[in-house]
């Protein structure tokens, strides 16, 4: 499941996008130089900024990159409309980048990156460009940006918006591993959380088989989706964008991408906020453990709000997983919900405060009713899961690039071993992270690059960074490690007391702050608290 590898789409809610579209679903090597001095207190270079005649550049590891990379100039058009949805609107524009498909071989084959971008408001205060990543990893900031641009309308003033498609990701040649057909099957007929020798020999069998499908459908690009390679972009697309700088907005999987690109380019580094922060010092077993954690928090904190006792009703929708474990509910669709669909369902609504009554309403229905419509529906947005039965990418593209980053491979022994300890963390959660620890990467074609990413970043500018301590997929604790790994003076820790997968446009101290710090340059004291 990976739940906190899903595409931050809680982040949207900044701009009141409701649960429908809340939610869809490094690299230890040396820092870099720049090619070009920058401003001694971290402001964005603006769009006049001369083209360093290099380009980006890992000098520990990586070659200088041609002069037909550093030399484009970006053709922005009118934006297409997106599978499923409409064109963003004539205040957007798309363009598309090339980076080397190796960096070790800058010269060599290339891919093309899907850029959007909505021009800064006030053109004679312009800052720069703004970019954002939501997370997953394997999220879209084409198809995102212009759904959360609301949030960001204050920052638009000075700043050009900017999304992209990481490597790999949607319109950036996209991993695809699976039919829809093979989706819904899995999906049908694959228990997370396996009982028997049968279900675990299938469980296992699935993730090999899901692997065979990326490396026959995507196998020239998987050893190059990694992070590492998409902060090597984001270095690029700086440069082409004419900004000294980099000034980023990450959230989830995105913190990690910041935290990456602040290490490998420390000087580079311009105003930089993380949001909803994966702990870097973690390795996939550990961000299995946080999550347990993190969700069980968010669903105790949940069932408090109703006045229900945490563990009592943490061991009352524990016995209604086991009853759906033996007997699936029936849906009007026809289709049935498993456990497997019903712990999705019920993540999905402990993202964000606001979608605690639609967890109230779909867990009366199955305990009630004994149907499952309303667990499916939030299933089904989390997966990715239209009403044609198609299913995007996404989830694709987060297995491709996670287990490219992470040398771990446990095995199923190994995580048949956590359980215990992984039931006493979270009942209802446990087990199935437990097992994911197996079956994420299991046979995966393409070695990891690393058990945790770097990201000390000495030398860099302040990074703001945003931990809520009600976070239920990214858990408070791992905000402050990652300040800490950023290096004293470098890591400004921001904390919101509060609910929910992201503090941005949820709370109005932290937006204060963070508009603040990118606007005006105004960094909080480490250690400021709101709410």
């Amino acid at each position: 499941m990976r739940a906190h590898r899903r595409a931050h789409r809680a982040a949207v809610r900044a701009g009141a996008v409701l649960l429908a579209t809340v939610l869809l679903a490094g690299c230890a090597l040396s820092g870099t130089a720049p090619e070009a001095a920058a401003p001694a207190d971290g402001r964005p270079g603006g769009s006049s900024a001369s083209p360093a005649p290099t380009g980006p550049k890992d000098t520990a590891r990586t070659p200088a990159l041609p002069s037909a990379l550093t030399s484009q100039r970006l053709d922005w058009e009118l934006c297409e409309a997106p599978r499923g949805g409409g064109a963003p609107g004539s205040a957007w524009r798309c363009a598309r980048v090339d980076v080397p498909l190796d960096y070790a071989k800058p010269s060599g084959d290339t891919l093309s990156l899907a850029l959007i971008r909505k021009e800064a408001r006030d053109k004679g205060r312009r800052l720069g460009s703004l970019l954002f990543n939501f997370g997953g990893p394997g999220g879209s900031g084409v198809e995102i940006l212009p759904r959360a641009a609301e949030a960001y309308g204050k920052l638009n003033t000075r700043y050009d918006l900017v999304g992209f498609d990481p490597r790999g990701v949607a319109a950036s040649s996209g991993v695809r591993c699976r039919t829809d057909e093979e989706q819904e099957q899995a999906h049908r007929s694959i228990d997370l959380t396996p009982d028997t020798a049968t279900e675990e020999a299938a469980f296992v069998k699935d993730a090999a088989d899901f692997g065979a499908g990326c490396e026959r459908r995507s196998g020239k690009l998987l050893p190059h989706v990694g992070t590492s390679n998409a902060a090597r972009d984001l270095d690029l697309i700086r440069h082409v964008l004419g900004d000294d700088k980099l000034s980023y907005f990450g959230f989830s999987y995105g913190t990690e991408l910041g935290g990456t690109y602040a290490h490998l380019f420390p000087r580079n580094v311009g105003r930089t906020v993380l949001d909803a922060v994966i702990d870097p010092t973690a390795d996939g077993i550990g961000h299995a453990r946080n999550q347990a954690t993190g969700f069980q928090r968010a669903l105790e904190n949940y069932l408090r709000s109703r006045g229900e006792n945490p563990k009592a009703g943490t061991e009352r929708i524990a016995r209604l997983l086991a009853r759906i474990d033996r007997s699936p509910l029936p849906t009007d669709s026809g289709r049935e919900l498993s456990e497997s669909l019903a712990i999705t369902g019920i993540v999905t609504p402990l993202y964000s405060e606001s979608g605690w009554p639609a967890l109230t309403a779909a867990l009366e229905e199955a305990e009630d009713d004994g149907t499952g419509n309303g667990l499916l529906r939030l299933a089904d947005s989390y997966n990715g899961r239209d009403e044609q039965g198609r299913y995007d990418t996404q989830s694709h593209s987060q297995r491709a690039i996670s287990c490219a980053d992470t040398k771990a491979r446990p095995t199923l022994d190994e995580a048949r071993a956590l359980l215990p300890e992984f039931r006493r963390l979270s009942p209802v959660f446990g087990p199935l992270l437990a097992w994911d620890t197996a079956g994420w990467c299991a046979r995966w074609p393409v070695e990891g690059e690393h058990d945790t990413p770097e990201t000390s970043a000495p030398g860099a500018g302040p990074i703001l960074v945003v931990g809520t301590t009600g976070d239920p997929a990214t858990p408070y604790e791992g905000a402050q490690r990652m300040a800490d790994e950023l290096g004293k003076g470098v890591g400004v820790m921001l904390t919101n007391n509060g609910e929910g997968h992201g503090a941005y446009g949820g709370n109005d101290c932290v937006t204060s702050a963070v508009d603040g710090y990118f606007l005006d340059g105004k960094v909080p004291a480490d250690g400021t608290t709101c709410g």
